[in-house]
């Protein structure tokens, strides 16, 4: 069995309703030395989240109790823990409803396992210890360190998300260039997407309403119409 390095003792969390679903994920998961979790509704996912501290949740978004929306949201209300969301609703106001409540990512059914798997394993070698040098940007009121992880602004700790931070310390630590969708997809998800799910918007929006005093007229996290984003300190 082959041993990644961000897979060594990184456990993973299937929640999904599907058995057959969970079975083929954790196989393939299990096959590059992630341990994992398993779950059939949300109240089960919430109890092993607590208990058993994962590193990482793949998560329906049709559960029965508890759906993946709630229990995303009550993740993100105690910590970073990066969540992939996984659903059969390919609409796009679904993925982004996913996006909105603080997932990191996004699938949606019909997947390739090996897709998800890749999309894991980006996500927790951004979350590695070893991932960064410990530096610090610090621009005006913001004080962002990668070796703790860790931004403040105005002296006060931002929540961040896994994403959130790393696209703050990506693009402040390429100030006044301008990347485009797929670049940002490629430099700091880590992988490419056919399809412009909104994923980077999403991000961006939270992003403003965390490091911004007034979201709508950003000073630090500028729109450029038709290219991309820039960060002007």
């Amino acid at each position: 069995m082959p041993l990644l390095d961000n897979a060594q003792m990184s456990t993973v969390l299937v929640v999904d309703d599907e058995p057959i679903v969970r079975d083929v994920v954790v196989r393939y998961l299990e096959q590059e030395g992630y341990r994992t979790l398993q779950a059939g509704d949300g109240e089960t996912a919430r109890a092993l989240v607590e208990q058993e501290k994962p590193s990482l949740v793949v998560l329906d978004l049709m559960l029965p109790g508890t759906d993946g929306l709630a229990l995303c949201r009550w993740i993100r209300s105690h910590s970073e823990l990066p969540v992939i969301m996984v659903t059969a609703l390919g609409e796009e106001s679904d993925r982004l409803a996913g996006l909105e409540v603080g997932a990191d990512d996004y699938l949606t059914k019909p997947f390739s396992p090996r897709e998800l798997v890749a999309r894991v394993k980006a996500v927790l070698r951004r979350t590695s210890p070893t991932a960064t040098k410990a530096e610090r940007i610090e621009v005006g009121e913001l004080l962002i360190d990668s070796g703790r992880r860790e931004a403040h602004r105005r002296g006060l700790p931002l929540r961040l998300t896994t994403l959130e931070f790393d696209l703050l310390w990506f693009l402040a630590g390429h100030p006044n260039r301008v990347f485009s969708r797929h670049q940002l997809m490629d430099r700091v998800w880590g992988y490419t997407s056919v399809l412009d799910t909104g994923t980077v918007t999403v991000h961006v929006r939270r992003l403003r309403e965390k490091i911004e005093d007034d979201p709508s007229r950003p000073r630090h996290l500028e729109t450029v119409w038709g290219a991309g984003y820039r960060f002007t300190p």
